[in-house]
């Protein structure tokens, strides 16, 4: 069963997976664009232009091919695709062995189209998604093609590996905007507080937001870190939360930061953005109480903790 956290939210989508070796998980994509991100470990994603006709019911008792698990309606799919003589597009992802330790590959999969998510030896693999109008083309995205950024300074230093951000040069979705940021224990993200929630031309972008995160024990001891959001004139969300492995926080609205991440314990989550604005783009506004911090940075080096590993020896 996957964690989701999309309820209430209008334009963003999220699912993690924690999926045993072998283990199939079906997502029809509806009226969404997504991308399948592995958290850890390796999958193939199987992608048909169209969901798959049902097949019927299985009957009780019958076994279930070896590694091949039943959809929650207890239906077997079709392995051969939707349509006569057609075949599903098949993406293999390496994906890694956690979110600290390499920058991923993942697959894209558009909108009004069908994708099994079959782990390879086990592990958690994040849906994100959005809400959208254009059928794209479904596509592999090497882990070698991410753009990753090392941004703020001292205590505000944070890397953000930019797989599907918005912008030239960026991964082509339709609406969809999604990115990971990776902060040093101790450190401060998402900060200054900014937020995106107002259509303003050239200044700002109305953008809702998930964070998904995962913090890193030390030794036996989990991880926690804390996530703040305001109010803003657009809104009235008002969230001070400790977050652990696996929480997710929903943003519609409001000004965003910090994430604070607890001494010892490395800091990730995964944002995922999209709004109902004509242009794909990431637009925001500083607090006014806060964004005096950015004229500090050009003094101070970047946390040397950083940058976390890109890149993963082949398997």
């Amino acid at each position: 069963m996957p964690v989701v956290s999309e309820w209430g939210m209008a334009w963003t989508r999220l699912r993690v997976l924690a999926l045993e070796p072998g283990e199939v998980y079906a997502h029809d994509c509806g009226d969404a664009e997504w991308i399948v991100l592995p958290l850890s470990g390796a999958c193939q994603a199987r992608c048909w232009g169209s969901a798959p006709d049902p097949a019927p019911q299985t009957p009780a008792g019958l076994e279930l091919p070896s590694g091949q698990a039943s959809p929650p309606d207890g239906r077997r799919r079709p392995s051969g695709g939707g349509a006569p003589g057609s075949g599903p597009e098949v993406f293999e992802l390496r994906g890694r062995t956690g979110v600290f330790d390499s920058v991923t590959d993942f697959a894209y999969v558009p909108r009004d189209s069908h994708v099994e998510v079959t782990s390879t030896d086990g592990g958690r693999f994040a849906l994100v998604g959005a809400r959208c109008d254009t059928v794209l083309a479904a596509r592999y995205g090497p882990a070698e093609a991410v753009p990753v950024e090392l941004r703020g300074a001292g205590q505000c230093s944070r890397q953000v590996n930019n797989f599907a951000a918005a912008g030239p040069g960026g991964f082509d979705c339709d609406r969809l905007i999604a990115v990971e940021v990776l902060t040093p224990g101790g450190n401060w993200s998402s900060y200054p507080p900014h937020k995106h929630d107002e259509h303003h031309p050239g200044e700002e972008s109305r953008l809702e937001e998930i964070y998904y995160f995962e913090i890193a024990p030390h030794g036996d001891t989990p991880g926690l870190g804390y996530q703040r959001v305001t109010p803003s004139p657009a809104g009235k969300t008002d969230v001070l939360a400790e977050v652990r492995t696996g929480d997710a926080v929903l943003i519609p609205d409001g000004w965003h930061g910090p994430s604070i991440a607890a001494p010892g314990h490395d800091m990730y989550y995964l944002n995922v953005m999209a709004g109902p604005g004509a242009m794909r783009e990431w637009l925001i506004r500083d607090h006014p109480d806060h964004g005096w911090i950015r004229s500090t940075w050009p003094g101070q080096d970047i946390d040397p903790r950083l940058p976390f590993p890109k890149a993963e020896a082949p398997r």
